[in-house]
């Protein structure tokens, strides 16, 4: 049976415009998809992507679960499309609050979101969730941005013990510095949830910054992918192999 590789992006062309992370966004799962894995692909739904043009549609029975980010909730809802050039289907992360009403990473004037890191918080706990739903158990993650650092961590403390992830390997790629500014105040206290506990925290500095995220990150992957290799898709799959050797899961998709 195929490995199963789940592609948590920051950003997929053409659903936003070109650049070096969104393009691997797309070009990466395509390629691996085309080598005879099993893939599926999640991206927050950018307040910037045209949903006509992308002809994107709220999937009903993944929708409407409430997530709790510093005691307020948030409604989840989930998008899904298609790319047609390469049949790569993507599921969509959306929240009017955080993704719909805004624009990328940054504002009008070019200004870092002050709550990106709750962004990231809930775009992490929403793909995992809608990824319970789906039934469909990964054998491995390949986070690519720093939009989805904070996976590796809540797949290794929080999510530990789900059935969906307990035998779960996480791939992060790094990427050059993108954000200047610090994540918000109460970020490190927001990302505690179940297992994800204050104690592992306390090693990371109060203040997170994207440095600081990178470490995270790569602290609880079991593999990193230097960007100078992100276009070198054979290592990648050899990463994979690496591993996840001769790893294959019985759980069949809905």
């Amino acid at each position: 049976m195929a490995k199963k590789i789940l592609f948590i992006n920051q950003e997929i062309a053409p659903y936003v415009p070109d650049s070096e992370l969104s393009l691997l966004g797309r070009d990466l799962p395509s390629s691996i998809q085309e080598k005879g894995f099993e893939i599926r692909t999640f991206m927050p739904k950018w307040g910037n992507i045209n949903e006509r043009r992308g002809q994107l549609h709220e999937v009903i029975r993944l929708s409407g679960m409430n997530l709790i980010i510093d005691e307020t909730d948030h409604p989840l809802i989930i998008k899904v499309a298609t790319i047609q050039s390469c049949k790569v289907q993507v599921y969509f992360i959306d929240n009017d609050d955080y993704f719909t009403k805004r624009l990328m990473d940054k504002d009008e004037n070019g200004k870092d979101y002050a709550d990106n890191g709750e962004r990231a918080i809930f775009f992490a706990r929403g793909v995992l969730e809608t990824v319970k739903k789906l039934r469909w158990v990964p054998d491995i993650i390949h986070c690519q941005g720093w939009m989805s650092a904070v996976i590796p961590f809540y797949i290794k403390t929080a999510y530990h013990d789900e059935p969906s992830f307990a035998n779960t390997k996480v791939v992060t790629t790094l990427f050059p510095k993108s954000f200047k500014t610090n994540l918000d105040p109460n970020f490190k206290r927001c990302l505690e949830f179940r297992d994800a506990t204050a104690e592992l925290l306390q090693p990371y500095k109060d203040q997170f910054d994207f440095d600081e995220l990178c470490k995270l990150a790569t602290d609880y992957s079991d593999g990193v992918v230097d960007i100078k290799d992100k276009d070198n898709y054979d290592k990648i799959e050899a990463l994979y192999n690496t591993i996840c050797p001769d790893t294959a899961t019985d759980s069949e998709d809905e």
